[in-house]
């Protein structure tokens, strides 16, 4: 049984708030999108887009697809306008696609209202528009715009949409939750009704969901489950308003849980990868928390899942996370129990299982801290120097000693704001004073830092403070707040690690996440630096 995986990230997902891709960008995504195995990819509206129009000229030289098929977009003929002098299906074969997916009015009000034709004359455009791509032996699929709630209101004419398409040689005609209103149940009753009254298969039968209920995926899951052969989605469910169904979602669902074979073999544990990539392009940061592929999609926090995990780790897992290129975290918290924490250290390397009494007072610590305001869900690095601390002979050295830092912010009479930051140290038993300006307190105070080391650590030339977050503490308030700081810093071998610290003063909050950063990356080995 054939499935069509249908992507419209390129088209329908280029409408979401914030995404503007350039042809560059779109032939990248269509690239991922045929390595993740989707059958069909929508790449645009040639014609009514010169951006689209330049990605279907370039991609024919450019892209080669292994799985997917290239689908171009556009509407049916315009009301009163003969096919063959159509512009708009002119452009639609121009672009040399072996498949175009044609957009037509469904719902009567939106024929009457919004084309101002005539129910009649929407049909002809309808059967004209999808027989003359036919007959330029191009594949064609139809979107029903507003399909159910067309089939709500006048379900005879919405009826007639799909059956003139039929006839005149749609490959599958597509029912599109436009407005993002249904549910599963209405979805199934939908097509329940329609193919009973048309009296045809519900393979014939495509989908597509808005997520404006939040039921985009399971609506697309419903439809599927109903017969349905057909469905589309988008990268991570980007598009208008609250987005479409997440075709990562959709496609993992279909064949983890209910077993149908949707991707070519070896393609769904691309899924991690090529879900970040496209996001990276689109310059939006991933979804930590998206189903099946954000980074805490098997996180585990409790220290009661955490004991069940180091038993069998699918006994809070619902799938393996490997089979979509994921990985499973424990988060250190202050709900972890001495489960979490052996598990969280057996990940970064370290086996506290036979070190009972340094895994109950790294638990032990980890919970008093938290209580503090610390946290290492997001700090690897710090967790991790403060488990070897309590292990025999793998405690982290830390590369200096702090006699004293002083920090200044100095605002000129012509409005320049400069930071300074002057560092007195023990490095190796030699006294090193140093100081370094910078762009703001934290940044004069990093560089001072390096400059003190560099002598006696020359690898911090390749260490570079990636990200500074800066958060006030639930409970505290104002000025004098608790400050919690999380620095992420890479190295030129592609590392990355991140540190954390604590303090009233975000300044020495800052100095406590800079000092592990540095102490950890000097302690790794020299081939990881």
């Amino acid at each position: 049984m054939t499935y069509q995986v249908f992507d419209t990230t390129l088209r329908d997902g280029a409408q979401r708030e914030g995404i503007s891709y350039s042809v560059v960008d779109k032939l990248a995504v269509a690239r991922l999108l045929d390595e993740f195995g989707v059958g069909f990819i929508e790449g645009g509206w040639p014609g009514a887009m010169p951006k689209d129009t330049e990605f279907f000229r370039r991609a024919r030289t450019e892209l080669e697809l292994r799985h997917a098929v290239l689908v171009a977009f556009g509407a049916t003929r315009k009301a009163g306008v003969a096919v063959d002098a159509d512009p708009q299906l002119r452009a639609l074969l121009d672009a040399e696609t072996s498949a175009v997916c044609l957009v037509a009015k469904s719902d009567v009000r939106h024929v009457e209202r919004a084309l101002r034709t005539t129910p009649a004359e929407n049909l002809a455009m309808v059967r004209d528009s999808v027989a003359h791509l036919v007959a330029q032996g191009r594949r064609a699929f139809l979107d029903c715009e507003h399909f159910f709630d067309g089939f709500r209101h006048d379900p005879a004419y919405t009826s007639a949409v799909v059956e003139t398409a039929l006839a005149a040689g749609a490959e599958v005609v597509v029912m599109c939750d436009t407005n993002g209103g249904m549910l599963p149940s209405q979805v199934t009753a939908a097509i329940g009704a329609l193919t009973e009254r048309l009296g045809i298969s519900p393979a014939r039968l495509g989908i597509h969901t808005q997520n404006d209920t939040g039921c985009a995926v399971a609506n697309t899951i419903a439809a599927v489950e109903a017969g349905v052969r057909h469905f589309q989605g988008t990268a991570n469910g980007y598009g208008e308003r609250p987005g479409n169904a997440d075709i990562f979602a959709v496609v993992a669902n279909l064949q983890l849980k209910l077993g149908l074979p949707v991707l070519p073999d070896g393609c769904l544990e691309q899924m991690v990868r090529v879900s970040h990539a496209i996001a990276e392009i689109a310059n939006i940061a991933p979804d930590t928390h998206q189903a099946y592929v954000g980074a805490a999609a098997f996180a585990h926090k409790a220290g009661l899942h955490a004991s069940a995990i180091k038993v069998d780790p699918l006994l809070y897992n619902h799938v393996d996370p490997a089979v979509v290129g994921n990985d499973m975290r424990i988060l250190v918290t202050e709900m972890a129990g001495r489960a979490s924490i052996e598990l969280k250290s057996r990940e970064l390397g370290l086996d506290l299982a036979d070190h009972p009494d340094a895994a109950a007072r790294v638990t032990k610590r980890v919970k008093e801290m938290e209580a503090g305001g610390w946290s290492f869900e997001a700090a690897d690095a710090s967790f991790e120097l403060l488990v070897r601390a309590e292990l025999p002979g793998m405690s982290a050295p830390r590369p200096f000693a702090l006699e004293s830092y002083r920090v200044q912010v100095e605002h000129r009479e012509d409005g320049a704001v400069v930071s300074e930051a002057t560092v007195k140290l023990r490095v190796r038993g030699e006294r090193v004073i140093a100081t370094a300006e910078g762009n703001g307190p934290i940044n004069a105070l990093d560089e001072a830092l390096r400059v003190a080391l560099l002598r006696h650590y020359p690898e911090l030339r390749g260490f570079e403070l990636a990200d500074y977050k800066v958060r006030i503490l639930e409970g505290s308030h104002g000025t004098g707040a608790i400050t919690r700081v999380l620095v992420e810093t890479t190295d030129s071998g592609g590392g990355d690690w991140t540190t954390v610290g604590v303090h009233p003063n975000v300044v020495e909050a800052s100095w406590h996440a800079l000092v592990d950063a540095l102490t950890y990356g000097v302690s790794r080995a020299p081939a990881e630096v």
